[in-house]
């Protein structure tokens, strides 16, 4: 996993910036009640996201939180007095405390099925009866958009994905959640080119080969031959789903 408090100063920079924020906000907040309340952004990074979710709804209370100083730190610049370190595995809020919670490129992260479950688990207990969780779902899925470098690369090995829609309502299911919509939105930057997906393949970032791997060389000297080498590919599609807690009675 990166070290997110060494990349945040270029987070947003590298991940599609402000066009890719908004295109994630204006997604997450289709699938919340536009109503007065609380919301609670967990993982929310450099606040990028999350202070576009408090500026399009002023009747909620928005709460940013991370794990990361570095980014917790970026965060707090464009939320002031609205964001607090936590571990999204132990909340310091407690039960029924939020009307929406979201988590934005997270569960992706997660590698460990009893940890995201636990994250989970989490987000519908911090839940106010009546509300709702929104999480992004199959993020690596995403980005095989049926290009010329997914063709070389679907031979590789894969992680199970932590996030993959099935998985994620499940939980959902364990914490007394129902599903509650879903959309998706578009990454805008985010499209692969031949030579950064080199990059990312000797980095060992998506797959499970580790760099040096031999393997990883095959691949990368397939790439390297596709044509365009800096030519990026159409962007990905992320999905979002909607998850709601009962009311009472």
């Amino acid at each position: 996993m990166l070290d997110y408090d060494k990349e945040a100063g270029a987070y947003d920079a590298t991940r599609g910036g402000e066009a890719r924020a908004e295109a994630a906000a204006d997604a997450v907040l289709g699938l919340i009640p536009d109503r007065p309340g609380r919301l609670l952004d967990l993982a929310c990074g450099t606040g990028i996201v999350t202070r576009r979710l408090a500026a399009a709804r002023p009747a909620l209370q928005v709460t940013g939180a991370d794990r990361a100083q570095g980014m917790a730190r970026l965060a707090a610049a464009r939320l002031p007095g609205s964001v607090l370190l936590a571990d999204s595995r132990r909340l310091p809020f407690p039960d029924a405390t939020f009307d929406a919670v979201t988590t934005v490129w997270l569960l992706h992260l997660i590698a460990d099925t009893a940890e995201v479950r636990a994250v989970v688990a989490e987000c519908a207990r911090v839940l106010r009866p009546g509300g709702v969780y929104v999480t992004t779902v199959d993020k690596a899925a995403a980005h095989d958009v049926g290009s010329d470098i997914d063709a070389i690369l679907a031979a590789r090995p894969r992680r199970p994905a932590p996030d993959a829609a099935a998985v994620v309502t499940a939980h959902a299911a364990d914490s007394g959640l129902s599903p509650a919509g879903q959309t998706a939105f578009l990454g805008h930057g985010q499209g692969r080119t031949p030579r950064s997906t080199i990059a990312d393949l000797r980095r060992g970032w998506f797959t499970v080969i580790r760099p040096g791997d031999p393997r990883a060389e095959e691949f990368a000297g397939r790439l390297a031959a596709l044509p365009d080498q800096d030519r990026r590919r159409p962007d990905p599609r992320f999905g979002v789903r909607a998850f709601g807690k009962p009311a009472h009675g």
